[in-house]
């Protein structure tokens, strides 16, 4: 993913205003409202230690880089594992992509379906592949080192399984479609307004070959991406924020009725290029819950696209708290 700088500088601009619009409470007073308010029931039972053991289990296969031998094994392990969870159709998508570089990248988009025939959907989606090169990392003679990718690419995928874990046990009123993307991570460094394609290569690839009946479209879906990281905040991302509001106050709303709302603060952050930029372009909202405003960068955590992006930096209280709110969304009543 990337970052458009002149949306971020716009926005930063805007925060006080923001600010004022989302409340004023300090952050002490906000833990005491949460504990307050904290009443909804945690539906489902998501196991964090369960997801930061399949972040564990990624990076043991080595880095997921399109047409390396790590990504060959975790691709095969990946769909092993959702089969396990008895959805109702795994649809296994093998394609080529040209990268920027001019590539061709073997690719595989993995979907597990519940609940395949009901016509009110929700897709979950996640990236599964890996940064070929360091190009962040201090260290300028690592800058062509595949990443290990514990959060970026790990994280959310095994947030992702333990969800499916839990759907295998009960199933949701309606129909949802967990998405395993490839090669979102091939883009250009620094690549935003003309380069922006560059990213998302594999969910372009998925819009681009839709394996929807008619009629069974998802009404919107929930990107998640580096959701991991020691300390993590999820603030509302712009482009989330403004197409895709009416999914963006459900989720953030979950969280404050989970008491939450430390690690969904109300605030809106500038907007990334990510994978739900091409969902909504292509007319399925989207939501991406990502860290993207970080205390020390003010964008993504210091280890984006370093060699340290590595098991030290993922928390499993962060997996915890960003899988119960979308567990919590996916066994609601309503889509």
């Amino acid at each position: 993913m990337s970052m458009n700088p002149s949306l971020f500088l716009l926005i930063s601009l805007l925060l006080t205003v923001i600010s004022t619009a989302c409340g004023s409470k300090s952050s002490q007073e906000q833990k005491v409202a949460d504990k307050q308010t904290a009443k909804k029931e945690v539906l489902g039972n998501f196991n964090a230690d369960s997801a930061y053991h399949y972040v564990e289990r990624q990076l043991e296969c080595g880095p997921r880089v399109p047409g390396s031998n790590g990504h060959k094994v975790c691709a095969a392990w990946l769909e092993h594992k959702l089969r396990s969870f008895n959805p109702d159709t795994i649809i296994v998508q093998k394609g080529e992509v040209r990268a920027y570089t001019g590539e061709r990248l073997p690719i595989i988009n993995i979907m597990a379906s519940y609940n395949r025939t009901n016509p009110n959907r929700l897709l979950l989606l996640a990236h599964w592949d890996t940064r070929p090169w360091a190009d962040n990392d201090p260290d300028p003679t690592k800058h062509n080192t595949p990443l290990p990718g514990a959060n970026d690419g790990g994280s959310g995928t095994a947030v992702l399984l333990e969800i499916a874990r839990n759907l295998a046990m009960k199933k949701p009123s309606y129909g949802i479609d967990i998405l395993l993307v490839d090669a979102e991570d091939y883009g250009r460094s620094g690549g935003f307004n003309d380069d922006g394609d560059s990213w998302c290569l594999g969910t372009q690839y998925f819009l681009d070959n839709l394996p929807y009946p008619d009629g069974l479209m998802p009404r919107y879906a929930i990107v998640l991406d580096m959701v991991g990281g020691r300390d993590a905040h999820f603030a509302r991302e712009f482009t989330s924020h403004t197409q895709a509001k009416e999914y963006t106050d459900k989720i953030w709303n979950e969280a404050a009725a989970l008491g939450l709302s430390e690690r969904f603060p109300n605030r809106i952050t500038a907007g990334v290029v990510d994978d739900h930029t091409f969902l909504n372009e292509a007319g399925i909202p989207a939501v991406d819950i990502i860290e993207c405003d970080n205390q020390t960068t003010n964008s993504f955590p210091p280890y984006w696209h370093t060699m340290q992006d590595d098991m030290t930096n993922i928390d499993v209280n962060t997996l915890g708290d960003v899988g119960k709110t979308v567990l919590n969304i996916v066994y609601s009543p309503k889509i």
